[in-house]
């Protein structure tokens, strides 16, 4: 089937997000998640599989924090703490979880979602698991920033990890940004996340 859709189809272009000079085709996340995946050890995932992440999850949940942040793009400015970050060009991160419902990745622009620290520390338990379960969507009311840019910059006072597309970065400082149509790709007629086709 992947071969005739190949042979079908000519390639949609899509776009290619960067952060710092490193591309990603689908999504940057930071926060909670993020530090759990880096904390992870290969011999656990090797021996649990996706159980894993679960157990560390489990083990660090007394030690969620929030991470100070500063984030300024175009007609987009939001200061405060965060506890989990995506930037999608595509709308779900690593485990099927959907952090950005409305991204395309061929709309030139990247979906940015943030879930805010809740002003009620009693409040944390409750947030976590909704986004644990559905995703960005469980938590909508409750916590959530969103845009949609080409570009953000995104500064904090200590490092935060990131991982894009599965990879590891660290660091303070932070540009993402978008380039559109850069990647030619065979996808079904019927994809939901073409927003051109």
């Amino acid at each position: 089937a992947a071969l005739q859709l190949i042979a079908d189809l000519e390639p949609q272009m899509i776009d290619v997000g960067v952060v710092n000079d490193r591309p990603f085709i689908n999504m940057v996340t930071g926060g909670f998640g993020t530090q759990v995946t880096v904390e992870t050890s290969q011999e656990l995932k090797k021996v649990l599989g996706g159980a894993a992440y679960f157990l560390t999850g489990l083990n660090r949940f007394s030690s969620i924090s929030s991470q100070p942040g500063r984030f300024q793009g175009p007609d987009f400015e939001w200061q405060g703490n965060f506890m989990v970050l995506a930037i999608g060009n595509g709308r779900q991160a690593g485990g099927g979880h959907v952090m950005c419902p409305e991204a395309s990745i061929d709309d030139g622009l990247l979906d940015v979602s943030i879930l805010r620290e809740p002003p009620n520390s009693e409040e944390l338990p409750v947030v976590m698991n909704a986004l644990m379960e559905k995703g960005i969507e469980g938590v909508k009311e409750m916590a959530i920033v969103t845009a949609k840019v080409p570009w953000l910059e995104l500064e904090t006072d200590d490092a935060v990890y990131l991982n894009l597309d599965g990879e590891p970065e660290h660091g303070t400082h932070f540009r993402f940004q978008v380039l559109p149509g850069l990647l030619g790709l065979h996808l079904p007629v019927d994809s939901p996340v073409i927003k051109t086709r």
